[in-house]
């Protein structure tokens, strides 16, 4: 129920209490009367029976004129913003749009302890907004939640819902295309006038690149007018409504800049596959109350490549057939078992032997000595820097990045591998802008072919380091500077 429907409930349900209070306070002195002579003998008596009736006859005039009455009653936050979609012609709120609650909590989700410090403050908002509102600090409007799929970007969105204790209005980004024009944008609007109504609460939007995709790319009308209509939106509540609208994506590169922008989405939050000290947490918050017999640490190593997704799914696979074999404890024949249905069932799990680690932890740990700051074994991708006014070597030291593990490789493994090529068209992409835009270099193969002489160089020098923090990687899958 909304906000004014409680209210209205309450004024009813009080006039009906007065109603049935009068009634039975002359029923008892109507049974006075009766029973007592002596009771009616001073004039008290019939003062009391005439305010009675009194009282019966002001409760049910106030129920006849609940409706006038109610214009009377000053009008909350929510009722204003209900006057307010009234007055601007918006749809009203009967939708079947609904929000659901959500059980969901940090203690349910292993793991990422960093991600979850940072979606804490979106709680502490929630929960408190006084604490922000009287130093006029606002919170993002925006969060969104970047990571492969698996990860538990959904997840951690129903956990900030489920501390908070807010209603969760979940949406996937493909439900706003439609075939029929107008109709994505205008269930956007219902979705964000649904959650003001309610506010505090939650919006969260699932693949939003389905809606989020820069425009001009194609010529889909209506998935522009919903991205316009989401764009209009987000810019028209202030950060103090008690609105958050959390999105999730695997794809941030194809979201339009507007979308991304201060005062919009300006709040990132990246989630990677997690590393072996994460896994083992995850196996153990899986296994919680069921019997095993199996090393955690062993299994938490032999998975490297695994999401949060594809560990639930091995444990399950595991608890099946345990069932299936009319045991009660989870062995590691059964394990074994899980891991050969996922690792050749499901082909976009990443299940990583020896030889391949060996290759991966070579690729990041050249990356990482050429950066010199923090990567994990699963890490893809560089983080870059907006430069405003960018200088050449900046951009070159970009280009070295990105090409860092690849010639790592190339180097130590005496033979080139295809490792991630999300980063060797970063590298190219960069290359291209130099000579293009810039007039910074000549030729794209040059200016790349000069880098990669100068990484070889660095990379042959320093092998002894590099190969240290091949060994810490291969341990502990994460290297901190």
């Amino acid at each position: 129920m909304f906000q004014n429907q409680d209210n209205k409930n309450k004024l009813d349900n009080n006039l009906k209490l007065m109603s049935i209070s009068a009634i039975v306070l002359v029923v008892l002195f109507v049974y006075v009367l009766l029973k007592s002579d002596t009771a009616i003998q001073s004039g008290s008596y019939y003062v009391g029976v005439i305010f009675l009736f009194i009282l019966m006859a002001l409760a049910f005039s106030l129920q006849k004129y609940k409706t006038k009455i109610q214009k009377f009653i000053p009008k909350n936050k929510f009722q204003q913003e209900l006057e307010k979609t009234k007055q601007t012609n918006e749809e009203p709120l009967n939708t079947t749009i609904t929000a659901v609650k959500s059980n969901i909590t940090f203690d349910d989700v292993a793991g990422i302890d960093d991600i979850k410090m940072e979606l804490e403050e979106i709680v502490d908002f929630l929960n408190n907004p006084k604490k922000y509102v009287k130093y006029g600090a606002t919170l993002p409007k925006g969060v969104l939640l970047v990571g492969v799929s698996g990860v538990g970007k959904t997840l951690m969105a129903k956990a900030v819902a489920g501390v908070a204790n807010v209603p969760f209005f979940y949406q996937s980004g493909a439900s706003f295309v439609n075939i029929y024009v107008g109709m994505g944008a205008k269930k956007v609007r219902e979705l964000f006038n649904v959650a003001k109504a309610q506010a505090p609460s939650i919006i969260f939007i699932d693949e939003i690149d389905a809606i989020g995709k820069e425009r001009g790319l194609g010529s889909n009308d209506e998935r522009e007018a919903t991205l316009n209509e989401l764009l209009t939106q987000m810019d028209g509540f202030d950060g103090n409504s008690g609105v958050i609208v959390i999105g999730a994506t695997n794809k941030i590169d194809v979201l339009d800049d507007a979308l991304l922008r201060a005062g919009r989405f300006d709040r990132r939050v990246f989630l990677t596959l997690p590393s072996k000290e994460d896994r083992e947490k995850i196996i153990k918050l899986y296994l919680k109350d069921k019997r095993y017999n199996f090393d955690i640490t062993k299994l938490s190593s032999d998975t490297s490549g695994f999401n949060s997704a594809s560990l639930a799914t091995l444990i399950n696979e595991a608890l099946l057939n345990m069932i299936k074999q009319n045991r009660s404890t989870i062995e590691e024949e059964d394990i074994l078992l899980a891991k050969k249905k996922i690792q050749f069932g499901k082909k976009q799990c990443k299940l990583l032997d020896d030889t391949q680690k060996n290759i991966l932890a070579t690729y990041q740990a050249s990356k990482a000595y050429i950066l010199q700051t923090k990567v994990m074994l699963l890490d893809e991708g560089v983080g870059l820097q907006d430069f405003i006014y960018p200088s050449k070597s900046q951009l070159e030291k970009q280009i070295e990045n990105n090409l860092a593990g690849s010639i790592g490789v190339e180097m130590i493994l005496k033979e080139p591998y295809a490792v991630y090529e999300s980063e060797l068209k970063e590298a190219s992409k960069i290359a291209k802008l130099m000579v293009e835009k810039y007039n910074m270099a000549d030729d794209v193969n040059n200016l790349l072919n000069n880098i990669k002489s100068r990484l070889k160089e660095k990379i042959i020098t320093n092998k002894d380091e590099i190969l240290k923090l091949k060994q810490q990687l291969l341990k502990d899958e994460v290297v901190v500077f």
